[in-house]
């Protein structure tokens, strides 16, 4: 399937497009090969970056990408090719997750776990979004749990000042047949209004740096503190949700407890 044809669920898909239309073909490895021979990313380790079919060889995976610079891609899968699409894209943030995992990994015993810190990390990884807006009223919407208010009553206002930059590589591989209940993990941000008419290109940069300085900084260590966001809320993820009554199913519009600001 060529990736560059697939229907993006409510513009979802944006941060990877300006891959996404320089590959003819997905997910095979000669889309990666193309790609990464138009990047030269390191890793946090200094380790020129590469996409290499399992080894085998009994290297950590996260190892493996600090010492030899090597991601360790199934030919043919989509959450591993969504994963170096993400790693092309947020190449700060995803060099930042790798020192951090290696870090820990360096505490004694703590290969006999992984532990809360990487658990965290690990469903950013997997199921991170990241969330901006230049109206305040609807991150705190958002952090309220007033699903029905943001995604129908504001229904207007969240195409003109939000806009969600999904991270994890498993959410995008679940994007191709988005699913009732589908939620990503989100960390959110208050933007200027200049800051969203800026170029695509100078919106995922500033949302990589920033997010690897919090990273770095040791933020988001709690899998707790995260804010979910039910996706298939979200205008133009389905078709469903064009009517109000979509949003009183309770089951996938939950309410929350107050959470820890992220």
């Amino acid at each position: 399937m060529n990736l560059a044809a697939w229907p993006s669920p409510g513009g979802l898909f944006a941060p990877l497009s300006p891959l996404i239309e320089g590959i003819p073909f997905a997910p095979e490895p000669a889309s990666l090969e193309l790609l990464s021979a138009r990047c030269d990313l390191r890793s946090a380790g200094g380790q020129r970056l590469s996409f290499v079919a399992p080894q085998g060889d009994g290297v950590d995976y996260e190892t493996r990408i600090w010492v030899r610079g090597e991601v360790e891609t199934r030919p043919g899968n989509w959450h591993d090719f969504f994963n170096a699409l993400v790693w092309l894209s947020f190449p700060l943030s995803k060099s930042t997750l790798n020192a951090c995992h290696v870090e820990a990994m360096a505490v004694p015993d703590a290969r006999c776990g992984r532990g809360r810190d990487r658990d965290a990390l690990t469903h950013f990884d997997e199921c991170g979004v990241v969330v901006v807006s230049s109206d305040h009223s609807l991150l705190a919407l958002l952090r309220g749990f007033q699903w029905k208010t943001l995604f129908w009553e504001r229904r207007l206002d969240l195409g003109r000042t939000l806009r969600c930059f999904v991270f994890g590589h498993a959410t995008y591989e679940q994007l191709l047949q988005p699913f009732r209940g589908l939620t990503a993990k989100a960390v959110l941000h208050e933007v200027s209004e200049d800051w969203l008419r800026a170029p695509l290109c100078e919106q995922l940069a500033d949302v990589d740096r920033r997010l690897a300085s919090e990273v770095a900084a040791g933020r988001h260590r709690d899998p707790r503190a995260f804010h979910p966001l039910p996706l298939l809320g979200l205008p133009g993820v389905t078709e469903a949700n064009e009517s109000p009554s979509y949003y009183d199913d309770a089951w996938q519009f939950r309410a929350g407890r107050t959470r820890r600001r992220v």
